[in-house]
């Protein structure tokens, strides 16, 4: 749409089924209104008149990642490793500033490719709070109904509804990897067997062939800082959350020239939803930390 002023927005109207009501509505966007950062989508205004709601976003003139990586590639649209690298950077500040600087902090819950929006220099912004919990300085974890999308769900909150701002981190692991492999995370047939993108980007890991999980349309790149992005990503999917860092050293981890432990890193957890698989499980040793194999019940599951 175009405002009065003749600035490009992007409207978006929410179901009339929404469960939640107009007051944690209004207070929600009201908070997320004055939140102010580069890497998110600015919120302009919105719109109550049961049973609609409205909500008015600034345009972005790239899409998102999903339609960038996944779409019908335009010959005019190349994602090479600056862009791809920019991306994920970007996307972690946006994240950290959500979990450290917004007050009160916000956990976004619904971290994927297409929540990703780009302008028209493929800087990322993050978008779509419609999952975004609030979380007041003395809180630690909120127990809530699961919500989110399959492939980027954190085992542990997928399992027992306990969010943390670890579950971003985790989302935003598996969003490294789909933006270096140039592939969704809920595709299954990884190594010609049913493995989903995580789970063979790790035994990738092991074999000592990450780079095969490298997007073939990215012909040039540094592989040593590509291999490092996919490190990062699998210290963020960490099977327990305490071992995930925030998402402000993940921003470190990124962009500065560190040295990154891998003796502490162990196999990420692994979640599906399909009725042939159970929650998949990595044995570690350094920890208890352990889920159980039963089968999932997962509720407001958006599928990719």
């Amino acid at each position: 749409g175009t405002l009065k002023d003749g600035r490009q927005v992007a409207v978006k109207s929410l179901s009339a089924a929404s469960k939640q009501g107009v007051r944690e509505f209004l207070t929600e966007i009201k908070t997320i209104s004055l939140v102010k950062h580069p890497n998110l989508v600015e919120l302009i205004g919105c719109c109550v008149q049961e049973p609609n709601r409205t909500l008015v976003y600034e345009f972005v003139e790239n899409n998102n990642l999903d339609r960038a990586l996944l779409g019908n590639r335009s010959t005019n649209i190349k994602l090479g490793w600056e862009k791809r690298s920019n991306i994920c950077t970007g996307t972690a500040r946006g994240l950290a500033f959500l979990h450290g600087e917004a007050v009160p902090h916000i956990v976004h819950r619904d971290i994927k490719a297409s929540n990703i929006l780009l302008d028209r220099d493929f800087n990322p912004k993050i978008g779509d709070f419609g999952l975004a919990k609030l979380f007041p300085e003395d809180i630690t974890h909120i127990s809530t109904r699961i919500a989110g999308t399959t492939g980027y769900l954190a085992p542990e909150y997928a399992m027992g509804g306990q969010l943390t701002m670890k579950a971003d981190v985790y989302s935003f692991g598996v969003l490294i990897l789909e933006v270096i492999s140039g592939q969704s995370s809920a595709r299954t047939n990884w190594g010609g067997s049913n493995k989903f993108l995580l789970e063979w980007a790790w035994q990738l890991h092991e074999e000592g062939k990450l780079l095969e999980l490298v997007d073939p349309e990215m012909v040039e790149y540094p592989k040593e800082e590509v291999i490092r992005y996919m490190k990062v990503a699998f210290f963020c999917t960490q099977a327990a959350a305490s071992r995930r860092p925030s998402m402000s050293q993940v921003v470190d981890m990124l962009s500065k020239t560190i040295r990154l432990n891998e003796k502490q890193l162990t196999a990420p957890g692994f979640f599906q939803t399909s009725e042939e698989s159970s929650l998949k499980k990595s044995s570690i040793e350094s920890t208890s930390y352990q889920f159980s194999s039963a089968p999932a019940s997962i509720t407001q599951i958006t599928p990719r």
